[in-house]
């Protein structure tokens, strides 16, 4: 499977609003945002799941990732990922490597490879 690091170390090729997006599968977003509504306690439309990634200069982005502080500090440094950043870890991306450890090993991996 290709990977598509976001820039908070998530790999959007490996999400599901990401998959279903790209092959323009309308049914299964509408799926996938109920599925997430129920787990998550939130009220999602298929238009709030559908996502092309972070890094697509157009969207549409996930709701979330629309909004992300870490997305947005990331072009506005002009970086790809964090793990290019020289403030890395800063504040932002601490707090949220403690809901997503994953994030964290993967950028730490990308910098061991620098």
């Amino acid at each position: 499977m290709e990977r598509l690091i976001a820039t908070c170390g998530l790999d959007c090729a490996s999400c599901p609003a990401y998959q279903v997006t790209r092959e323009g599968d309308s049914k299964a977003l509408e799926a996938l945002a109920m599925t997430w509504s129920e787990e998550y306690g939130a009220t999602l439309t298929a238009e709030d799941c559908a996502c092309m990634s972070c890094h697509s200069a157009t969207g549409p982005w996930m709701s979330r990732c629309a909004e992300c502080e870490i997305r947005a500090c990331g072009i506005e440094k002009g970086l790809g990922t964090c793990a290019e950043c020289t403030d890395y870890v800063c504040d932002k991306l601490a707090k949220f490597f403690d809901v997503v450890p994953d994030a964290k090993a993967t950028l730490d991996g990308l910098r061991a490879d620098v």
